[in-house]
This record gives C-alpha cells, structure tokens and sequence, in this order.
C-alpha cells in the first residue's frame, strides 16, 4: 500500500487542449455557418461592390484550413446583426489579397506573384 507514486508534467499546446474541447461537429457546423454567410445576397452585393468575384471569394473560402475556418465564424458570430459586413468582407479580402501576392490564387489583376 505504500508505493511511492510518480507524477510528470509537460507543456500542452494551446491547439491540443482547443481540438480536444472542442466537439467533433463543430468545424462542419463553423463551415455550412460561413457558406450561409456568403450566400445572402447582401453579402454578395457588397462584395461585388468592393470588386470581388462571389465564386471566386466561395472556392477560397473552401480551401479555407479549419482554423481560418473557425476564426472567420468567431468574427461572423460576434459581428452585430446587419453591422460589420464590411469587416467581415475586408477580412475576405485581406486573406485574398495575400493570397495572391503569395500566388496561392490569381483574383485580382492588380497584384503581382512573389513566385
């Protein structure tokens, strides 16, 4: 009865213990949330408006990793209703402009590959 016990402590990445809590149907349920997001047709309007093609925005937001994935619905569920489109939409379009630059998409004509 008297074994002596061992005990041992590592370090834990904050990514471990976040996909650990998180439940398994919350990255398909952050992705149809997104996909709802771009298909208003406000959100559309105003992406046209900013010069941005709405297939093109819908195919980067597919080959969205999981993590973009959830940080674009955090910023979508905490924008207020009818408010922050246009960040949301900046935010879109930030992410597409760097694409491009790094030449990962061709979108916009006015940027130049650093390929």
């Amino acid at each position: 009865m008297a074994m002596p016990m061992h005990a041992s402590a590592q370090i834990v990445p904050t990514d471990a213990l976040v996909q650990a809590a998180a439940p398994a149907g919350s990255v398909a349920d952050s992705r149809a949330r997104v996909n709802a997001f771009f298909a208003r047709d406000d959100v559309r309007q105003a992406m046209v408006k900013e010069g941005v093609d709405g297939a093109s925005a819908q195919a980067r937001v597919d080959a969205m990793s999981d993590d973009e994935i959830r940080a674009l619905d955090g910023r979508i569920a905490e924008a207020p209703a009818g408010g922050e489109v246009l960040g949301i939409i900046f935010t879109v379009f930030v992410i597409l402009l760097v694409t491009d630059i790094l030449g990962f998409t061709k979108v916009f004509p006015f940027t130049r590959s650093i390929r």
